[in-house]
């Protein structure tokens, strides 16, 4: 499969994008750059928990959007161009109590106005934890 990705930042500057956000509240660090894929981690502990001690679907979420937002802005010329989320839906399968998540963020659509992302996320046994469709808006940087 042909590179989709116009951007190759190191790992390190691409975390260090998400330095004062929810990213970085969420513990989310992307761990590798495919040719079709971004991929990264969440720890599942006190700061992504829901009340009953299981991985909060919201922090599921953020993991889905974080991902792929960034993967698509990676497929853009960001001096003209950037992409926001529009929609984002998940489907939980599994609950986690403890360790860590992985996401996997790959494209279904790279268009000129919406590009749509698909994010699966697995235990550290691979099993299936979450399933999420987003698109996003590709809009001109001075709009932005």
């Amino acid at each position: 499969m042909p590179d989709i990705f116009l951007q190759r930042p190191p790992l390190a500057a691409l975390n260090a994008t998400g330095a004062h956000s929810l990213v970085a509240h969420l513990g989310i660090l992307v761990t590798e750059q495919g040719e079709d894929y971004l991929r990264g981690t969440m720890p599942v502990d006190a700061r992504t928990h829901q009340p009953f001690g299981l991985l909060h679907g919201g922090a599921s979420v953020a993991l889905a959007e974080s991902l792929g937002s960034l993967a698509g802005n990676l497929c853009l010329d960001n001096s003209t161009a950037m992409a926001v989320g529009l929609e984002i839906s998940a489907n939980h399968i599994r609950s986690v109590r403890s360790g860590t998540v992985t996401g996997t963020a790959r494209a279904l659509h790279l268009g000129r106005n919406t590009q749509v992302w698909d994010i699966r996320i697995e235990d550290e046994e691979g099993r299936l934890v979450c399933v999420s469709r987003l698109t996003l808006a590709v809009v001109p940087r001075s709009k932005a």
